[in-house]
């Protein structure tokens, strides 16, 4: 958990697949696939403001707690993913 500051992201991979944990203002974790449903640039690698993420490549952003695209170029939302915090782990529903 300590290792996502607030306003602030982490990437991960798992069996291939890209995926971005959010720490939000409120100290609260969201989890979205992780690269931008544009020119799949990796979303760690760009800036969270608020409950924003803004794509590094072109500057798009996304909500991260629903995935919805909020600014061009960006028109397709991101998949959103339930997270559980138990002791210091946050853990991704990935289904």
């Amino acid at each position: 958990m300590s290792d996502v500051e607030v306003e602030d992201v982490i990437g991960f991979e798992w069996r291939g697949h890209s995926f971005a944990i959010y720490r939000s203002p409120s100290d609260t974790f969201h989890a979205t696939d992780g690269t931008c449903t544009h020119e799949h640039a990796e979303l760690a690698d760009g800036l969270v403001m608020g409950d924003t993420i803004e794509c590094p490549k072109h500057n798009g952003r996304f909500n991260y707690k629903t995935g919805q695209a909020k600014r061009a170029p960006v028109c397709v939302n991101l998949r959103t993913y339930p997270v559980k915090v138990v002791g210091d782990k946050v853990l991704v529903n990935i289904g």
